[in-house]
This record gives structure tokens, sequence and C-alpha cells, in this order.
């Protein structure tokens, strides 16, 4: 009886998550595509823990196992902002697939470099949704027709930069071989002023 319960009401969560989803996406206005499914998953988890609290007497779950449902709606919006609209909207990967799609099923392996400078930043206007991703977060700020790491994107770019140099993969397949070379990717860049620093 609570299991049935359980699923019905997290049926009711993912329809609201949908539904809230769908008409935010397409009637109102979004700054970031992550915090905006955030604020969806978190608007249906608002309604339906009114509705539960509403409807306490009429159900069978204790406060710790009601608890334990809003923990895993909470999660479970948490994975679909995630796992869903911000991969489709950020992925490299889908993008590859997508044009060789549009490209009739194949494009030339030497091509594939020139397609990501020529038509993936432009068509994805990948720039500015980046800065406009990293101004909302409050890591850059733009001044002046400088952008500048705040306070905060430091601390984020300092714990990035210990993750990738020491916990990732030292061994990691790269096209054809074996490689550290992620782990350190500015290695081989140019050191000193280069001519688009800013001051």
């Amino acid at each position: 009886m609570k299991f049935a319960y359980a699923v019905l009401l997290s049926l009711v969560y993912v329809v609201l998550l949908l539904g809230l989803y769908a008409v935010h996406v397409r009637f109102l206005p979004v700054d970031v595509v992550l915090y905006s499914a955030l604020q969806d998953a978190l608007a249906a988890l608002v309604v339906l823990v009114a509705a539960v609290v509403a409807l306490r007497r009429l159900l069978p779950f204790n406060s710790f196992e009601t608890m334990l449902l809003v923990v895993v709606w909470f999660l479970g919006g948490y994975a679909f902002a995630i796992s869903v609209p911000t991969v489709l909207d950020r992925s490299l990967s889908f993008y590859i697939l997508e044009k060789l799609e549009q490209r009739g099923g194949g494009i030339r392996r030497d091509a594939i470099g020139r397609m990501f400078a020529e038509e993936y930043l432009p068509e994805y206007r990948l720039v500015d949704v980046r800065l406009t991703e990293q101004v909302e977060s409050g890591t850059v700020v733009i001044e002046d027709g400088c952008v500048k790491l705040t306070s905060h994107g430091a601390r984020l770019a300092a714990v990035s930069r210990f993750f990738r140099t020491h916990l990732l993969a030292r061994k990691r397949l790269l096209a054809d071989g074996y490689t550290d070379a992620l782990i350190d990717p500015f290695k081989n860049s140019p050191k000193g002023r280069i001519g688009y620093e800013c001051g």
C-alpha cells in the first residue's frame, strides 16, 4: 500500500516537473539552462510537498517516510536538471552526432577541428552562452570590455585545477592512444603576455 502511494506521488512529481519545465522553456525567460531547470524542479517539489502536507491524514506515511520521499523527489529533479536539458545544451558529443546527421552521416576526420572552429562556436553562440553562465554564477564580471575573475571564480578555478592535476585519469584514451595530456592542458600554452590580456 505504501509503495503504491509512493510510486503514484512520484509520478505526480514527474508530471509536475515536466509540465513546469515545458511551460518555463516555452513561455518564460531563461538566463541559465541549469538554474532554470533546478527552479522548475524545486517549484514542482514545493507544490507536491504542499499537497502532501494538506493530505497527510489520508496518506499512509509517517513523517520520516515523507521526508525520505521529499529527498528522493528532490534528487530526481536535480538529476533531471543536470542529465537532460543541461547535458543536451552543453554536450559537444551530441553536437557531433547532430552535425554528422546534418552533413549526410559522415565528416572527414581531418576536418572535424575546422568544423568546431567555423561552425560549432558560432552556431551554438558558445562564447555568449558560457560568458552569460559565468556572469550569472558570479564567477566573472565584465567591466570596460574586460572579463575579470571574481574571488568566487578564483576559488572554483583553484579547485578545478587541483582536481584536474591530481584526480583525473593519467592514462586516458584520446584518439589513437592513452595519454595524461589533459591533466595539464596549459603545459604547452604560450608563456607571458600574448596580446589579449586586460590592462
